[in-house]
């Protein structure tokens, strides 16, 4: 059974703007180097240990900054940010995941969308948030739920698989 796990969209983001140019086709098993946010999702791709929980908020949010302009968007077409949350909703249902909707509000965080990932992550059970956000990072453990960093998730996710094989 795959254990719940809410992604932050700087994370989500970065794995397309960092180098992973064809989100379409993910590494499986994904290396341990590199752009490790593509790594992040490259892990959830493969549907092992980990099921991936996003909302409506967190793939509006990824449209947003992927598709708005520079300096605090990428400039992507619309159509191409929006086939690429169809992918992540793709991942997130063949993980054993969801798009949640969640019915709590939550204020914990200074920043506004980072308790929009909060909030994700208390509806779906997440057992833990990948995020490379300062504000969200300084909160682990969050209600007792550990906040990694994209390199750690791998990092361990990597340690952990190499462990089984022994």
């Amino acid at each position: 059974m795959s254990q719940p796990v809410t992604v932050d969209v700087n994370v989500l983001v970065s794995a397309v703007v960092g180098g992973n140019d064809d989100f379409l086709s993910w590494p499986s098993p994904p290396p341990v180097r590199g752009n490790l946010a593509a790594n992040v999702v490259g892990i959830l791709n493969d549907a092992r240990e980990f099921g991936l929980f996003l909302s409506e908020h967190i793939l509006t949010n990824v449209v947003r900054v992927l598709a708005g302009a520079p300096p605090g968007g990428y400039g992507w077409e619309e159509q191409q940010a929006e086939t690429y949350i169809r992918v992540l909703a793709e991942i997130a249902f063949a993980s054993g995941g969801d798009v949640v909707n969640p019915q709590i509000t939550i204020s914990d965080c200074p920043d506004h969308e980072d308790n929009r990932i909060l909030e994700c992550a208390a509806a779906s059970g997440s057992v833990l948030i990948v995020s490379d956000d300062h504000d969200l990072l300084s909160m682990s453990p969050w209600r007792g739920t550990p906040v990694v960093t994209s390199g750690d998730f791998v990092k361990r996710t990597d340690a952990m698989r190499r462990g089984r094989r022994r």
